[in-house]
């Protein structure tokens, strides 16, 4: 995965045998776990980290689901679907770290 936080990186590095766990949990539930294609499974992570407000889990998961052939009308939807569930200010908030990106 690319570096793209620099938390992340230093806590990769001060607790390597907990960050491997939770990777290795992470890469089950998503690829082993169910039979959603992995662009569902990226759709359904950029709502759920855009409802949640982890600017920085939205971004990584934008850039996955981009790798796995995501058009970003398909990840405006998605985000356009947090208005009547999460509220207006939620969507806004999540729209801009996507347009932040492009």
């Amino acid at each position: 995965m690319k570096e793209i936080h620099r938390a992340l990186k230093e806590f990769k590095k001060e607790f390597p045998a907990v960050y491997e766990g939770h990777e290795g949990l992470g890469k089950t539930i998503h690829e082993q776990s169910g039979p959603l294609p992995a662009k569902i499974r990226w759709l359904i992570k950029i709502a759920v980290s855009g409802a949640s407000g982890h600017a920085l889990s939205l971004e990584t998961h934008i850039l996955k689901g981009k790798e796995s052939g995501l058009s970003n009308d398909e990840i405006k939807h998605a985000l356009l679907l947090l208005i009547q569930t999460a509220g207006f200010p939620t969507f806004m908030e999540a729209y801009s770290v996507f347009k932040r990106m492009r």
